[in-house]
């Protein structure tokens, strides 16, 4: 099953750490008030990696893809 925003957010701390990993222009200091609302999100993680609204999208899209495999895989 594919991961959501809803799962995603259930467990922030890590999936922060890990999505930092992956878009390493994100700010901790800014996190509280994106992670919110996933429109939010798009908009600030297309800003922070220049980046078109829709190419955030599909990058949020294929970490939480990604994030499904390797939940998967771990158990």
């Amino acid at each position: 099953m594919i991961m959501n925003w809803s799962d995603l957010t259930q467990d922030w701390s890590t999936s922060y750490a890990r999505a930092k990993m992956r878009f390493p222009n994100l700010r901790d200091s800014d996190m509280p008030f994106v992670k919110q609302n996933r429109q939010r999100f798009e908009a600030y993680l297309a800003e922070r990696h220049h980046l078109t609204v829709t190419e955030a999208r599909e990058e949020l899209e294929d970490f939480l893809f990604t994030e499904s495999l390797s939940r998967e895989l771990d158990s």
